[in-house]
């Protein structure tokens, strides 16, 4: 049986017992799927215990400001047969609380110290949550919002130095790529 016949297989059967929605895969050996966040700690837990996939790779977020969401993606590996899987789940970014796997995989903890910082999502009982991780002594916006204003926040902290200019990226990614014709496509 193929990676992907597997992976077709294994989310036939979580949409059965997990609720889950989205299932696809996206590439030999890698799929995606959607669950409520009522439903992860007990589908990660299944995938662990009873499926094989016993390492988690990253847990990472996607600010989709636009809907007033976050999307946590969390990546989860079968070693032995070479299967990744993909568990989106989406919170409200306005009150942006997920609960913490790190009893699940104990360097869950660091990623969600990260989102933390970064995001201002919140996993209640995680270790060292509220220590700082990498902006010590950041006040404000967490700066991977995408409300956060990297322009304002340089422009407020640094600043300006002689011969420092600040180019329109297309225009001057043209002008390297096509210099012999004026920047010109």
């Amino acid at each position: 049986m193929s990676r992907n016949e597997k992976l077709e297989k294994l989310l036939a059967r979580l949409r059965d017992t997990h609720a889950l929605s989205n299932g696809r895969v996206q590439r030999p050996g890698l799929a995606f799927c959607s669950v409520e966040k009522q439903h992860l700690t007990a589908l990660l837990s299944h995938l662990r215990d009873h499926e094989g996939f016993t390492h988690l790779v990253l847990l990472t977020a996607v600010d989709w400001i636009e809907s007033g969401q976050f999307q946590l993606t969390y990546l989860v590996t079968h070693p032995e047969d070479q299967l990744t899987l993909g568990i989106e789940v989406r919170i409200p970014r306005d009150l942006p609380v997920m609960e913490s796997i790190h009893s699940l995989w104990a360097t869950a903890a660091t990623y969600q110290r990260e989102l933390k910082e970064m995001f201002g999502i919140e996993f209640p009982g995680s270790p060292r949550l509220d220590m700082p991780f990498i902006l010590e002594g950041w006040e404000g916006i967490p700066p991977y919002r995408r409300d956060f204003d990297t322009v304002k926040y340089s422009e407020e902290t640094y600043f300006p130095r002689p011969g420092r200019a600040s180019l329109d990226p297309e225009t001057h990614m043209r002008e390297k790529l096509y210099p012999d014709e004026g920047g010109k496509q």
